[in-house]
């Protein structure tokens, strides 16, 4: 098949299915696309197409074997990193390209931001390089090399950490580097074999990047070429780097034996952001980010996820300040004030699913864990929560307690409130409602195994006629896909009659991964919804959730 590479939409589809709209960022034998599933069951469902255009000479056996490992790494990633990799939801070959559709990412590529900001200052670029060191982390400790790392495969987010693409295509018998030259290693350059290293000088070459305003070593007319001054030439010093400019130089150097270690690098760029408080206090996250560096490098299960290392603050901040222009799924406006989630501290599991809704008063009960969602109900828009484990009870507004519960999450609750009800479902659902007998308001949590794979369709599918059932029952507004913590949410509103009341519920679920979700329903009397106290409770509550280890 062959594809236009036009900026606007084309009526001709990849694999007779998904339909290109957009471009979103260009490189070297790499081109994505907006795009969107124009046939089956997730018609109309966003998504991102990639191109890469392989060598002449790739046989078809290998390139069936990129298409597959494209697959294969990126769930092996998913489940070291949620919400941190874009899943690969196809993966097609024709006589030239390797084309990939990715899950929608609420975020624009580094090298979008690049060439439309131009460079950034040193602390910017070291939050951003702490993001996607913070991965490469987890995928080194498994013994997997990206090798193909580049600012079009780092996705920026307005709200939550970096998102990385492209897993999988390095180690597909695809050699030498397939695409985005002018950051391969030299030992790529040279045909040698890779590891580790080859990606702390892919993060190097983006630090210099996002610095300098261009690569260490600029694209010329042909692949070959490049890669010949990437071995060959020496390192023009960076101008701009400040106090990144010792790690950038060593991480570019050309003999891997003497780059820096990756704890060496995250010593260093958060020595950085250290050195730089007038930058952090200038965005109001000063207190975040130490806050989060107290925490330090967490391990899960032989899995390193370095958690809390300003990190997920600092990106917001970065992603906050870059992105000028709204796509889907992204919020100019986001708050700076509460980081997203740093790194995954719960495994990747899948998400949960919602029980049947039932009718009972303020808080109908299981739904849908879809995936993460940044804004709020209505006006309120609060800000992602902290990266890590909970907040301490010192980080939280007057008047709420922190309360973890025996099933392994935690949030923030008015004072006074405690359970009211818990209900149980055979080991693969729970849920419990919180609230006080003075307080109209109530919090459902609910947490399930068996959640579909849609976040929309959970609330539209399986939840809202279980709604219907309510008296007075009308939903407010559309169900809106969005993303919470790193996860794929949806939230969805209504309005119902209880005993005697009318009340308003705001619904969040997101998915954890593997079926696995939580749901999360406010509800409060109608009349009260826009009140400030109502607004700030909700706010607290989904700033401080979190899942925990269920």
């Amino acid at each position: 098949m062959t594809m236009a590479e036009a900026h606007g939409s084309t009526d001709e589809l990849v694999a007779g299915r998904y339909r290109l709209l957009d471009v979103v960022h260009r490189e070297t034998h790499r081109v994505s696309w907006y795009g969107e599933d124009a046939d089956g069951a997730g018609r109309g469902r966003p998504c991102l197409v990639t191109r890469v255009r392989l060598p002449p000479d790739t046989g078809e056996e290998d390139m069936r074997r990129a298409a597959e490992r494209m697959v294969r790494m990126s769930r092996t990633m998913a489940r070291l990193c949620p919400g941190r990799i874009a899943a690969v939801l196809d993966a097609v070959v024709d006589r030239t390209a390797l084309w990939t559709v990715t899950e929608w990412i609420d975020g624009r590529p580094l090298g979008q931001l690049m060439e439309q900001k131009g460079a950034f200052h040193p602390v910017r670029a070291a939050a951003v390089g702490l993001e996607v060191l913070e991965v490469l982390e987890a995928a080194h400790a498994q013994g997997i090399t990206h090798g193909e790392l580049s600012p079009g495969q780092v996705f920026v987010r307005d709200r939550g950490p970096v998102v990385l693409t492209g897993f999988g295509l390095a180690g597909a018998g695809l050699v030498p580097r397939v695409a985005a030259p002018s950051y391969a290693s030299p030992e790529q350059a040279r045909d040698e074999r890779i590891g580790p290293a080859a990606d702390l000088w892919a993060l190097g070459a983006m630090l210099y990047a996002m610095v300098e305003g261009r690569p260490p070593y600029r694209d010329r007319d042909r692949p070959e070429a490049t890669l010949r001054g990437v071995d060959r030439l020496p390192l023009r010093t960076p101008l701009r780097a400040g106090p990144l400019g010792p790690t950038v130089q060593g991480l570019l150097r050309k003999d891997s034996r003497e780059r820096p270690n990756r704890a060496e690098v995250r010593t260093a760029l958060a020595r950085v952001l250290d050195a730089e408080p007038h930058a952090l206090c200038a965005h109001g996250l000063r207190r975040a980010y130490v806050a989060a560096r107290r925490a330090g490098p967490h391990h899960r299960g032989g899995r390193a996820m370095a958690l809390g290392t300003a990190l997920a603050v600092l990106t917001v901040a970065v992603a906050a300040l870059a992105v000028t222009r709204q796509v889907p799924g992204t919020d100019d406006g986001a708050s700076d004030s509460g980081p997203d989630r740093a790194s995954a501290s719960a495994p990747p599991a899948p998400a949960p699913s919602p029980s049947a809704a039932e009718p009972s008063a303020p808080e109908p009960s299981a739904s849908p864990t879809p995936t993460p969602s940044s804004g709020a109900p209505g006006s309120t828009r609060p800000t992602p929560a902290p990266p890590g484990g909970a907040p301490s009870d010192g980080a939280l507004p007057a008047g709420f307690t922190l309360y973890r519960a025996p099933e392994g999450f935690s949030v923030a609750l008015p004072d006074g409130w405690r359970r009211l009800d818990t209900t149980r479902q055979a080991g693969l659902a729970y849920r419990v409602t919180f609230g006080a007998r003075d307080d109209p308001r109530t919090l459902a949590v609910t947490y399930s195994e068996r959640v579909g794979p849609d976040p929309v369709a959970v609330w539209r599918d399986d939840v809202e006629p279980g709604l219907r059932q309510l008296a007075g029952f009308r939903r407010v507004g559309e169900i809106r896909a969005t993303t919470y913590q790193g996860y794929r949410a949806a939230d969805m509103e209504w309005l119902s009659d209880a005993y005697g009341t009318r009340v308003r519920t705001f619904g969040r679920g997101f998915l954890l991964g593997g079926h696995r979700g939580f749901s999360l329903r406010w509800t409060t009397p109608a009349a009260d919804w826009d009140r400030a106290a109502n607004e700030r409770a909700l706010a607290t509550a989904l700033r401080t959730f979190r899942p925990g280890g269920t």
